[in-house]
């Protein structure tokens, strides 16, 4: 199992950016976004989990930012894929129904675009396929066995 929260400690703030995708302070409104809910959730009590708060969010820092597969997750934490993929919805969810984390409307995205036009070529290639005749057919082929 990683301890993040010593390496987290250890780790220098200008490296953040570099390592998981986003400033030190936007990592702490997460991390405190991220808290918030899970008290609220969890306020009654419950089975203890296995990953932590800031496990989850690293999680999804490093599944956004690195594509790494659930199973190469779940492997370093010692989980199974399924909890990796809860949490990386979890965090996803929680964080966009805040609303601090969201992205600018896709109006607002392709008015900051420079790019007006984009050219693709789709040209189908023809595909080799046998020729079809009583030589190369199934039928002169189980005359032949005989």
């Amino acid at each position: 199992m990683i301890n993040n929260k010593e390496r987290i400690k250890a780790l220098p703030k200008k490296h953040y950016k570099q390592i998981f995708g986003v400033s030190h302070g936007t990592f702490i409104k997460m991390y405190k976004v991220l808290r918030r809910e899970y008290r609220k959730k969890h306020a009654r009590g419950g089975k203890p989990p296995t990953l932590s708060v800031l496990d989850k969010l690293i999680i999804a820092l490093q599944y956004w930012r690195e594509y790494r597969t659930y199973r190469h997750i779940a492997f370093d934490y010692g989980v199974g894929k399924t909890a990796i993929g809860d949490s990386v919805l979890w965090v996803e969810d929680t964080l966009i129904k805040s609303g601090l984390f969201a992205l600018p409307s896709k109006r607002v995205m392709q008015k900051e675009s420079d790019i007006e036009i984009v050219l693709l070529d789709v040209t189908e290639q023809p595909i080799e396929r046998p020729k079809r005749g009583r030589k190369n057919g199934i039928q002169a082929r189980k005359s032949n066995i005989q």
